[in-house]
Order: structure tokens, then sequence, then C-alpha cells
């Protein structure tokens, strides 16, 4: 008999992966824990019946959320990450050599747990002298800080559940605030293929708060239609106008590098009049 697990991505569309056993399965006090071995994709984490990352291609996602915008701050110091208890975005952000301090705000303490047991590449940055973990509200997190960080990354579940708040304008006015003079954001906001309603209003909301606004996609093949989008807010940085000769190449990764930094950029005409 073969196993399969379906995340039904919408109510007319999914996508599916064989399975050779379960792993781990869990209630935690916000969400349902799944941990599956997949036959093509290796380990995967699913949340509320939604996958948050795999073996195979999570590299894409956390090195895009996290080096573009460590490349475009011309010396990123402290980081935030809201969310992204699997520890990837926390992972890429401690390669840049500027950076001091990396602190990762997880409300479940589970997902952290899981990870760093069945998820240890991905998880191997948590346990760095440089990163500080904390098991707390991120929304409450950013209202308490006041120009503290240099760079925040909102690495959000989609936007049911506890992560429904991340996608509010009074949470990017908050990181606004907690930024510093100089800083930068960057959210992950979904699938322009099936999520083009929030997309045109986060960038709305971010777009009136941040004079650099700008939007970029790239291919992550186990998320909702394999085209997946970021939304960077700057208050002074335009990652347009780096030099590509003089930024970090990070060791290690598979995606990003300097020479596509600004190619991720160009979009296709249907996700351009997303947001104009």
């Amino acid at each position: 008999m073969e196993l399969w697990y379906t995340e039904k991505q919408t109510e007319n569309y999914g996508i599916t992966a064989k399975i050779s056993k379960t792993l781990h399965t869990e209630v935690s006090k916000f969400q349902a824990l799944d941990l599956i071995e997949t036959v093509e994709w290796g380990t995967m984490l699913v949340l509320d019946g939604m996958v948050m990352t795999t073996d195979r291609d999570e590299f894409v996602y956390h090195e895009m959320i996290s080096h573009v915008a460590l490349n475009t701050h011309p010396n990123p110091k402290k980081v935030l990450v809201v969310g992204g208890g699997d520890g990837g975005a926390i992972r890429e952000i401690i390669k840049h050599p500027s950076v001091e301090k990396a602190v990762l705000a997880e409300i479940d303490g589970r997902v952290i747990e899981v990870s760093k047991q069945y998820l240890p590449d991905i998880a191997s940055g948590l346990g760095d002298p440089k990163v500080d973990v904390r098991v707390i509200d991120g929304i409450k997190h950013i209202q308490e800080s006041k120009q503290e960080y240099d760079v925040i990354l909102v690495d959000s579940t989609e936007p049911v559940g506890p992560a429904v708040g991340l996608f509010a304008k009074d949470f990017y006015q908050g990181i606004y605030d907690a930024l510093k003079e100089d800083g930068i954001m960057v959210a992950q906001t979904e699938s322009p293929w099936l999520n083009a309603d929030l997309i045109k209003r986060v960038h709305r909301d971010i777009a009136s708060l941040y004079p650099v606004t700008r939007y970029y996609t790239v291919s992550i093949p186990t998320y909702p239609s394999g085209l997946w989008s970021f939304t960077m807010g700057s208050k002074k940085y335009d990652p347009l106008q780096v030099d590509e000769a003089k930024l970090f190449d990070p060791p290690g990764t598979r995606y990003y590098s300097p020479s596509i930094h600004k190619s991720v950029f160009q979009l296709p005409k249907f996700v351009e009049d997303l947001i104009k």
C-alpha cells in the first residue's frame, strides 16, 4: 500500500507527495505539527496541514528571504526574524560577517525543538553564539522594540491562525518603528497565482510606510503554485541601486548569488500588474 500526503492549497487545487513514513506528529499550543519523510523532497515540516519546508528545496526560501536584504543594507549588525522557528533564515543571516546579533522571535517553541531534532541542517545556526532564540510573540516584541534593528525578516506561515496579524498594516508600522533610521524589512508574501488580493493589499500598505518598496519572486516547488514572493520595505537603500561587484557572496548558497540580486525584481507582466 502506498501512502501519500496532500496539501489542499485552495478549494480546488493541491499538491501531493508520496511518503515513506511519519516521523512525528503532535498538536502544540498553537497548531498541528507534523514531520513526514517524503520520497521526492526528503523530510517535510507541515503546520496545520500546510507545507513549511523540506530538505530538498528549503535553501531557496531561506536564502532569498535573507540575503537580498542583508546585501542591500551596507552594514547590517542586528537582525530580527519573526517566525522562522525552523532556523533556516537564521542559518543564512549569520553567514554575513557584519552581523553581530541575530534574534529569533518564534511564538511556538515546539517548532524550534522538532526542527532541531528532525531538520538539523536547517536548524544548524540556532546554537551559534551570535543567535538569541526567544520563544515569544513576535508582534508583541515588535511593539516593544524602537529603532533597534537594521533588518527585520517576517518568516511567517500562511495568513491563517496565529500568523494573521503578521500581514496587517499595524504590524508593518510596528516594524517601521522597530527599525533604525536606515533599516530594511522583508516579508514573505505568498503566491501571485493564488494570493493576488493579499499581495495588492500588502504592497499598498508597505508602500504607504516605506520610501523604497520592492517586490520579488522566486521558484519554490513545494509552495503553492511554485512561484513565491517577498516584499521589501526600505527606509533608505534600494536593492536595485547596489553595486553587484561589491556584494558579499555568502558561502554555501545554491540559489542566491550577487549576479541574481537584481534579476529577481524583474517580474512577469501579470505579476507587475498586481502591484501597480
